[in-house]
């Protein structure tokens, strides 16, 4: 990428990029700009077009900055995952597992599946399938709803931890540091799995302290219909981009062979489908690369890590706690973005790469706003049941540090 020397830079370019770059991050923090109605991908935009209209960017040089492959890779993914949802592939999946089990399973159930759909798929669609699900199953017999909301948000984040297609964060990381994905499932399959069963023991001690009663369901939980000749062509799709990951293929090519492939239909209606793509992420992801670009022409992000020098951040253990609570600050993404040019500075970038992926993904759990995965468990499933800040802070503070703890300790073992 093209760096500007700062001495390049005039003294009002350089003001102007400080503006746009913490106005920016602002937003990023607060979720809009205070009395307007800017949200982060509004921010993005008009942060990116400022960095371009002061030159702190220069025009010819935009692209340059983008990380195409990410963008391929997020787009590509919200293809594939967007058809499996149309055709309800997610539904009947975790259908059938919740309805074999015991009502004293059932928050088992729902942490695994959530962790498990989240560890391959991108995990802000798994909470939009598994809410409304679940929801049903809870009030059939007659639970309380609100362990199994609690559920479904924390392991979304846990089991999403895995793998390079698990979150928008982690597949930014996957093309920056250029690790495969068997080696990042490898290395962080395990932080998840462990995450999972300290999620269960956490959301099992704090709430099912209470035995909770439940009744019998005679016919069983209904499982969604589902129209298995149309899941044919979308199995084999996946199945074999998933097995192209495996096989060491780019992410983003094996992925955009894959959404190519589900395109070519003659049953599915492509307008639904472009539905299902979260078209201000993409936005958000093109224009934070802006940002940053310009904030690292202009030399921001090289002061901000001089003046980070004495905090010994190439400790793995300090460098945990300055993602977990620069992810709260700013979001995970933004946070990512702004780090991704201070990991290549470590003795071993490698798990450098991989601490970034796990505190940032894990600290999430934090609190409701950590990640839109929460938000978006929280606000589907009002008005069944209401899951207040210091209702899941409760829980989300135990999981977020035991869950780190554990992250950091695994790959400080074996790097």
């Amino acid at each position: 990428m093209p760096h500007l020397p700062p001495a390049a830079i005039s003294e009002a370019r350089l003001v102007a990029a400080y503006v746009i770059f913490l106005g920016s991050y602002l937003v990023f923090a607060l979720g809009k700009f205070p009395g307007l109605k800017i949200d982060r991908p509004g921010a993005a935009i008009i942060g990116a077009v400022g960095m371009v209209a002061f030159r702190i960017v220069k025009p010819g040089d935009a692209l340059r900055f983008i990380d195409f492959p990410t963008i391929v890779l997020l787009f590509a993914m919200m293809l594939i995952v967007g058809t499996l949802h149309l055709v309800g592939f997610f539904e009947w999946n975790a259908g059938m597992v919740l309805r074999r089990l015991k009502p004293s399973h059932l928050l088992a159930a729902t942490i695994f599946t959530s962790g498990v759909l989240s560890a391959f798929f991108v995990n802000d669609i798994m909470c939009l399938v598994l809410v409304p699900l679940v929801l049903s199953v809870t009030r059939k017999l007659q639970l309380n709803p609100v362990p199994y909301m609690l559920a479904v948000a924390t392991a979304s984040n846990i089991g999403s931890v895995a793998s390079i297609t698990g979150n928008p964060q982690n597949m930014l990381i996957g093309s920056f540091s250029h690790i495969g994905y068997r080696d990042f499932l490898i290395h962080l399959g395990p932080v998840a799995l462990i995450g999972l069963f300290l999620d269960w023991l956490v959301l099992h001690s704090m709430h099912m302290g209470q035995a909770q009663h439940s009744i019998e369901v005679k016919n069983g939980i209904q499982v969604p219909a589902i129209e298995f000749s149309r899941l044919v062509k979308p199995g084999v799709v996946v199945t074999a981009v998933v097995v192209a990951f495996f096989a060491g293929v780019p992410p983003a090519m094996a992925a955009a062979l894959g959404a190519a492939a589900l395109l070519i239909t003659r049953t599915m209606d492509p307008r639904k489908l472009y539905e299902e793509v979260d078209w201000g992420l993409l936005v958000f992801f093109v224009g934070l690369f802006l940002i940053v670009g310009g904030a690292q022409n202009a030399g921001i992000v090289g002061e901000f890590f001089g003046a980070a020098e004495h905090w010994n951040l190439h400790k793995l253990g300090i460098f945990t706690v300055t993602i977990a609570v620069l992810s709260n600050i700013v979001s995970n993404v933004p946070a990512v973005m702004l780090l991704k040019s201070f990991v290549p500075s470590f003795s071993n970038p490698h798990t450098a790469w991989l601490v970034l992926a796990m505190a940032s993904t894990l600290a999430g759990n934090l609190t409701i706003t950590g990640s839109v995965a929460n938000i978006i468990v929280v606000e589907s499933a009002k008005p069944e049941a209401h899951i207040g800040f210091w209702e899941y802070f409760r829980v989300g503070l135990p999981i977020t540090v035991v869950t780190l703890i554990v992250g950091w300790a695994w790959l400080e073992w074996i790097r």
